[in-house]
């Protein structure tokens, strides 16, 4: 198991002197991929190189074992033979050759569980760095968000001074101050045109007043003047007829028509 504690120590430590470098977070997770991948690579051949010791172990166990038979069988052929001495060394081969498949088989049982504990270490580390490769773009797209935001904030804080937003807002009411004066000469213009106005057509009607009065008076006047020209007239009447009386129907009747002329006119 020792190998894949140097492969966490080594990670660890590649891990620790990105992350406190941390110029390119994208950068550092990829190197950090190829990094376990290299590791990986190395666990496997440490694997490699237990299952081999494994099998070694198993070998010498077989052998051993072939070897303690053979003598067994030998024994077996002096025993036959009718030779019990040379049966009886046979024999104490076979022990030892068995005593060392024993210790042999021990070995390789403790090896055989180290190694099939090396196999599923092995196969979770795959996983993880697999699992790793799958998120490094969620973990560079979490990175570049936090770069954004960091530069966002940066922004923000240097907006400390606001004299450039204060004189941007100083600018915005100058304009609606000229804005409000220029609309308040515009109405007062108006205003003045208004009262103009007025005042032509007040003298548009006074005038009119003045000419119907003058007409008035004219026609006043000629009636006057043809009153007095028929009582003139009348002195020099032949005898027998009534001046006054001749006079008086036409003058009536001029007198009345210019009345209605005047009614007319006020009309």
């Amino acid at each position: 198991m020792g190998i894949f504690d140097r492969f966490k120590r080594v990670v660890k430590s590649n891990l620790n002197e990105m992350i406190s470098k941390a110029e390119n977070p994208e950068k550092m997770l990829n190197q950090l991929i190829v990094d376990m991948n290299q590791q990986l690579i190395e666990s496997k051949k440490s694997v490699a190189s237990a299952i081999a010791d494994e099998k070694k172990l198993e070998r010498q166990v077989k052998e051993n074992l072939a070897a303690g038979q053979e003598w067994e069988r030998k024994a077996m052929l002096a025993v036959r033979a009718g030779k019990d001495d040379l049966a009886k060394e046979a024999l104490g081969r076979k022990q030892e050759f068995d005593k060392t498949a024993a210790q042999y088989n021990e070995q390789w049982e403790a090896q055989h569980e180290s190694v099939e504990k090396l196999k599923i270490a092995l196969r979770g580390l795959q996983q993880k760095i697999e699992e790793a490769q799958r998120k490094k773009n969620l973990l560079i797209a979490r990175s570049r968000r936090a770069e954004a935001q960091k530069r966002i904030n940066e922004t923000i804080g240097g907006m400390a001074d606001t004299s450039a937003f204060e004189a941007f807002e100083q600018m915005s009411r100058r304009m609606d101050q000229l804005e409000a004066e220029n609309e308040a000469m515009l109405e007062i213009e108006d205003t003045g045109k208004g009262d103009s106005l007025e005042q032509q057509f007040a003298q548009l009607e006074s005038g009119g007043d003045t000419d119907r009065l003058l007409e008035d008076l004219k026609k006043k006047i000629a009636i006057e003047d043809k009153s007095s020209a028929s009582s003139a007239g009348s002195s020099d009447a032949p005898p027998g007829t009534h001046p006054q009386s001749a006079g008086t129907g036409d003058d009536v009747d001029e007198e009345l028509e210019a009345l209605k002329q005047k009614l007319k006119d006020e009309s």
